[in-house]
């Protein structure tokens, strides 16, 4: 598995407006996944995807990443390519295989306008579920080259209008509980303090 930190890491050092996310989104997913009653086998599952769901990423061109504008239509295939990318990353790493459901749905969209596959509803993995909402408010509530961060209530807002449509709904009500009742800004500070 030193392999698998090394290029959670490499991601990071590429991109500096990803330092921190994965293990931001390792975070909140793990909050949720204890919420909803995840055993620990699965939350364990779910925490080395949450730190690799965008391994992927290494195979997109540093331009597109860190473009800061809109992206074209080739460079939006570039990016969209990148769970599948990681979950050929990931096999040729000899990963665990129960971790790439995860790696590779995280894109999916509760309506199935998601991709690469275009699942909907159920039939997207409860984990890449879970990592959908933790990438999706980590990405939106930090700073990118196209933009400045939301305000964290603007992103709440925005998870809350897009539940049933991008996002699980029952898990968009699991995630705003925690963050209301303070559980996942602790637990961020807490984890920011101990890097």
């Amino acid at each position: 598995m030193g392999s698998l930190a090394a290029l959670s890491a490499a991601i990071e050092a590429r991109d500096p407006y990803a330092r921190g996310h994965s293990s931001r989104v390792t975070v909140f997913a793990q909050a949720m996944a204890r919420r909803i009653g995840l055993d620990k086998e699965r939350l364990s599952v779910l925490r080395l995807a949450a730190l690799l769901h965008d391994i992927g990423k290494l195979s997109v061109p540093p331009a597109v990443l860190l473009k800061p504008g809109p992206l074209n239509e080739v460079e939006y295939g570039q990016v969209r390519r990148h769970p599948a990318a990681g979950v050929r990353m990931l096999r040729s790493l000899g990963a665990p295989r129960e971790i790439l459901p995860s790696v590779l749905h995280h894109h999916e969209r509760w309506d199935g306008a998601g991709y690469p596959r275009g699942r909907s509803g159920k039939e997207i993995p409860l984990e890449a579920r879970i990592l959908t909402i933790a990438d999706s408010f980590d990405a939106m509530t930090s700073t990118r080259p196209y933009r400045a961060p939301r305000q964290v209530e603007d992103a709440l807002a925005e998870l809350a209008r897009c539940a049933g449509s991008q996002f699980d709904p029952e898990l968009v009500q699991v995630f705003a509980a925690a963050w209301g009742e303070g559980e996942l800004d602790l637990l961020v500070w807490q984890q920011a303090a101990a890097s």
